[in-house]
Parts: C-alpha cells; structure tokens; sequence
C-alpha cells in the first residue's frame, strides 16, 4: 500500500510539473501575442471591427449597476475545479472564438465591437454574489468572466456579445479543455481541437432574415409588477429546482401542453395566488419568454438571435383552475410561436434600426429614445422566463459533467426571473430575485409537487441569512 501511494504521489507531482510547464509556455505565447498586437497598433494596421446585432444595441444603453443585464450559465462537474489549469484553459479557447474576444467602443452614431488583442480575463474563485456589472477597464476590457466554486464552472456574459445558445457554446469547449488538461489521458485521445458541432458563425441573422418594416407587435400596456422589500444591496437570490424529466413530461402530457408552457403556467399561477390572492386585478400578468429563432430560420450564429413573445393571463375571476391557468397561457404562447409572427416581430425593430433618419441621428441622442422606448416594454411585462434547452455534451466528457443551469440578472420592474436548462434526465428551473419574499418561488414548487412531481430544491443561502 506504501509504495502504490508513493507512487501515486510521484504520479500527481508529474502531472502538476507538467500543467505548470504548459501554462508557462502559454503565458509566454500570451505575452508574445500582446507584443504583436502592440506592434500593429504602432504600425497603423488594422485591427478587427464588427457590428453589433438589431437586439444587442439596446444592452449598453441600458447596462449600469443596479441593471448588469449579464447573464450566467454553468456547468457542475464530479470534482472539484482547479484554477490554474482553467485559466490555461481559457487563455487556450478564447482566441479561437472572434465573438468573445472583443472590446466595447462608443463611435458617434452607433456603439461597436473592436478585436479585444489583451490577454484572457483571470480566473477567479467566486466570492461576490452573481451577475454584478462588468466593468470593461477591470477585466481586461473583455465583456465576460469566468469564475468556480467548489465543483462549479460560471461563466457570466453581458448580453450584447451573445444570448445562451452563444454562452454554452463557448460554456461547453472552455468545459472540454479544461478536461482534456486535468485529464491527460482525454487530451491524448482527442486533442485540443474544437468540437465539429461547436458554431464560430458571426452573421447577423436578423439582417439576413429581415423582412420589409411590418406593425409593431409587441405589448406597450402596463401589467402586473411583482413588488416588496429587496435584499440588501448587492444581494442577489438564486433558487433551483431539480426534477426528473420523464416524470415532468408525463404530467404536461396529461395537460396537453410542453414543458415550457406548463413551467411558465406554474409560474403564472403561482404569482396570481401568491401574489394577487387569487382576486381579479386591472392589470395582467404577463411573462416575455424569449424564443430562440435558429431553429425557425436555419441560423447557427453565435450572435444575438432571438425575440421575446409574451405569455399573458389577465384574472377577470376568481374560481380560476389551474387547468384553465395552463389552456389560457397555452394559446397565447402558440398564436405568438409562428415563423410568420417571429418575423414580424424582429422585422419590425430592424426596420427602425434600417431608417435612413435613424442612423444618421447622433449615439447620443438615439440613446435617449432606446432608453424611453425600454422603459415603456419593460413595463409591459411582470417577469422573464427563458428556456436555454437541453445541453448536449460529447459522450467522451459525459462521465465527468453532472449538471448544467442558468439564470439571468434584473431588469427595470421585473425582480424576480426564471431560467430553464435540462442535462440527460434532469431539468433545473433556476429563479433569481432581489426580494426577500419567497412566496412565488414556494407556490411554483408547491404547484408542481400538487401534480406528482417531485423536486429537489436549492438555494444560494442569501434567503436564510
């Protein structure tokens, strides 16, 4: 048994030389690339520009500290996380990715991205609450971080670089890389390509797929708000909770309905009691729900691309079922969910973006109108709930990856939001929140047990201090 452990000993003592030796070796190349790209600048050369997406103008318009409009999507291994060996990970992946190695600059009609030539942002072990504002001149001028805890890989992303189908595809090949470094044998086997089903696209689909200007179809009338004491400043509530998806679907099933619309009618149902005592209220509830428009228009970009449509659910009773809660929220999803009405939608923002009046006003003054023109649609809805889908990981990695989730930040009116994401077998709904209530959070899980399901609630403590 000694010698096994000596043995072992000289085996872990082997492997940590040689992730040493290659993250030396990978600091000198960072190093050598930042001289290069110093030199360019000297020269006058050109360095690498793009545009920012139709939806991705509003976000740093809006962004500040009490609105980070950031986003985090992580994955749980089965071991503990090293940093080193992510932070080489990191600096490995980031310049195959155009997309997130960028910087943000104001021009004088409109924001655009520049070619970010700084090395990766440094890892970090988390020790602040999630989703806080990123400050560009403290991170390397990168427009994401990436931290771990415990078991756990976050990776936070301002939402004008990409929404979550571009966070988990940068998520999962970061994820792969770090494997293959503390797993040799991995590296070995695979190497440090990336994987053939991983995007780099960058095209703009909205511009691609737009449309000639249609009606405006998105709700400007106020609706329900859910209200009450917050959390500290700072503080930010994360709630999950865990089911098994064959039991989760047999029970939409039985309602006729997707997971989707069955989630976010528990949701709905859950604010009506909780929040409104199931009494007829002057104002709907009404939850965005952002829908992933790839799959409609045969897009793989790794920008921005999706629109929001609304579920909406206006108490004009009180004997309301939760079985007419679901028919209701079912049919307003599904006249919204057309290619058609997507198109319209989306058609509509770049026809204001495409206005030759538009693009020749000053930044300065379109940040105005964009900041009225969100304030008015914030308000329009209660809540968020976003669906990232199921991930799919290479089976190589399987063994070694237990979870995925997401959850996103804050925005004007909405204090309380929920995040779908599924892995195999298991679907977490995440809720985020900056008040102390947790009455919506309990009905919602108490809903869901009402009809079978059993569910596995956790949280990030900030409720019990």
């Amino acid at each position: 048994m000694e010698k096994e452990e000596k043995k072992l000993q000289k085996q872990r003592v082997k492997e940590e030389k040689k992730i040493e030796s290659q993250t030396r070796k990978q600091k000198k190349k960072e190093e050598r690339k930042l001289q290069k790209e110093k030199e360019r600048k000297r020269r006058g050369m050109d360095i690498r520009w793009d545009k920012l997406d139709n939806t991705a103008h509003l976000f740093p318009v809006i962004a500040g500290e009490s609105m980070s409009n950031v986003y985090r999507i992580s994955v749980t291994l089965n071991e503990e996380v090293q940093r080193e060996p992510l932070q080489q990970a990191l600096d490995m992946v980031l310049p195959k990715f155009d997309g997130f190695n960028l910087r943000l600059r104001q021009g004088i009609f409109w924001y655009y991205f520049e070619e970010n030539g700084k090395p990766a942002p440094r890892v970090r072990e988390e020790n602040t609450y999630p989703c806080q504002y990123i400050v560009q001149n403290k991170n390397n001028s990168y427009l994401f971080r990436v931290t771990y805890y415990g078991c756990r890989i976050n990776l936070e992303v301002f939402h004008v670089l990409t929404d979550g189908m571009g966070g988990t595809n940068f998520l999962k090949e970061l994820t792969y890389q770090y494997l293959r470094l503390v797993h040799p044998e991995l590296r070995e086997k695979l190497g440090d390509h990336l994987s053939s089903d991983t995007s780099l696209n960058r095209e703009d689909s909205f511009l691609r797929n737009y449309k000639h200007s249609h009606a405006k179809g998105y709700k400007t009338q106020k609706a329900y708000l859910l209200r009450g004491e917050r959390l500290r400043k700072g503080e930010f509530g994360v709630m999950h909770g865990y089911m098994n998806i064959p039991q989760l679907k047999k029970v939409c099933h039985s309602y006729g309905v997707s997971i989707n619309e069955y989630l976010v009618s528990a949701f709905v149902w859950s604010v009506f009691l909780e929040c409104m005592h199931g009494i007829p209220g002057r104002r709907p509830i009404r939850v965005a729900v952002p829908v992933n428009l790839r799959p409609y228009f045969n897009s793989v970009t790794t920008k921005n691309f999706f629109t929001m449509v609304s579920a909406e659910f206006g108490p004009t009773k009180e004997d309301y079922t939760f079985a007419e809660v679901v028919e209701i929220v079912k049919d307003s999803l599904r006249s919204q969910i057309t290619k058609e009405h997507l198109e319209e939608l989306f058609s509509y923002n770049v026809s204001n973006e495409k206005l030759l009046i538009a693009r020749a006003v000053p930044l300065v003054l379109k940040n105005l109108a964009i900041r009225y023109v969100y304030t008015s649609a914030a308000l329009a809805n209660t809540s968020t709930v976003t669906n990232i889908g199921n991930q799919v990981i290479r089976e190589e990695y399987q063994p070694y990856v237990k979870m995925f989730y997401a959850f996103l930040a804050m925005s004007k009116g909405q204090n309380l939001k929920g995040t779908i994401c599924s892995y195999q077998d298991t679907l977490v709904f995440s809720f985020s929140s900056v008040l102390r209530d947790t009455s919506v959070q309990r009905g919602f899980f108490r809903r869901l047990a009402e009809d079978g399901i059993d569910v596995e609630i956790e949280s990030n403590g900030v409720y019990y201090e």
